[in-house]
């Protein structure tokens, strides 16, 4: 697969998961979220949720960043371990496969903004980011750079 194939993959998936999210998410529960103020760590929701990698901190970092810019969904995992799916931020139409995105690999971050609920599934419209303390849990001495599993 050339590099511009590549590009135009991430492309069409990036499309198709801003398609999937607005069918799944309906007009009235767009419309009726809950104000929030969140507070945790960017990561990737596959290694997240898979248990694949490593993933928190330094460690992971590398593999975060290349899952984001892939079009893996992005989340904010709080100090309860609970997950929140980022759908965007700011004024961004997308935030799958977004630059912005994943220079927030790995961060732990405070944001402000809508939260919508799905079937167990907390979703975020960030408004804004209040604070972004950078990279602070510093796995990688532990756990040396996961970016292909423990």
């Amino acid at each position: 697969m050339t590099i511009l194939s590549q590009a135009r993959h991430r492309i069409l998936l990036s499309t198709a998961f801003a398609g999937l999210l607005a069918a799944i998410l309906p007009a009235s529960a767009q419309q009726s979220g809950q104000r929030v103020t969140i507070t945790g760590e960017i990561s990737d929701s596959w290694c997240t949720i898979s248990g694949l990698m490593f993933a928190k901190g330094t460690a992971h970092h590398q593999c975060a960043v290349w899952c984001a810019l892939g079009g893996i969904p992005v989340a904010i995992r709080d100090a309860g371990g609970n997950l929140y799916l980022i759908l965007k931020i700011g004024d961004d139409e997308d935030s799958a496969g977004n630059p912005r995105v994943a220079k927030l690999a790995t961060h732990d971050v405070t944001v402000d903004g809508e939260l919508l609920e799905r079937d167990g599934v907390k979703y975020l419209l960030v408004d804004r980011i209040a604070d972004d303390k950078g990279v602070i849990t510093m796995t990688h001495e532990e756990h040396g750079i996961q970016p292909f599993g423990n």
